[in-house]
């Protein structure tokens, strides 16, 4: 479909590009939102705040997996299978995790109290919501688009219906050079001779 339809390149290139500038300005737009929460209103330190952005980062950026995965709105509409959940909740719950491992000072993290995480659910909560009805635009464009412009429905001429019916009472030759002998005046007959000698042949043996 790619190779064949430039039309169909250039509207998935845009397709992609407006996925890109929606939902990437959207999750800029939240981790800017984490960054003033940490800064301005838990004063974190350096390694709260690189515990909180990493914790806020993958939690938001997993789960939106469940909200774009599918077009149905709510996206919980579309059960995602036990194996997509089991591995994104794992996912979020190492995440959250690695802060109070024996790898948090390796990784330069460090324990972050019990209000980030109330503020933490609350921001992923509302951003899934946004990331929702940002979806419901971005389909509903498209759907217009499509609506604007039906597809044409493609139909087959009276030579493609009358192939495709003969093509029950056609049998191959061996050779294109015997097919395009047998179409010629005269191919006929070498043609039963060719079935003849290979009914003699077979009978022989």
């Amino acid at each position: 479909m790619l190779v064949s339809d430039g039309k169909k390149v250039l509207f998935l290139d845009r397709l992609i590009r407006r996925f890109m500038l929606l939902f990437g300005t959207i999750s800029s737009f939240f981790d800017a939102v984490t960054f003033t929460l940490m800064i301005v209103v838990l004063h974190a330190g350096q390694s709260e705040f690189q515990s909180g952005w990493f914790i806020e980062s993958i939690a938001t950026q997993t789960l939106i997996i469940f909200v774009i995965r599918t077009r149905r709105t709510p996206f919980y509409r579309s059960r995602p299978s036990p194996a997509l959940t089991a591995a994104s909740l794992a996912v979020v719950g190492v995440g959250v995790w690695l802060p109070y491992s024996p790898l948090s000072g390796v990784l330069g993290f460090q324990p972050l109290p019990a209000p980030f995480f109330l503020v933490l659910v609350a921001l992923v909560v509302v951003y899934l919501v946004v990331v929702e009805g940002a979806k419901v635009r971005f389909f509903a464009r498209d759907a217009h688009r499509a609506a604007l412009s039906p597809r044409q429905p493609r139909i087959r001429g009276h030579h493609h219906r009358v192939a495709r019916r003969a093509s029950r009472f056609t049998s191959r030759t061996p050779s294109g050079h015997e097919a395009a002998s047998s179409m010629t005046p005269g191919g006929e007959g070498r043609r039963h001779h060719l079935v003849r000698a290979a009914q003699t042949t077979s009978g022989g043996v």
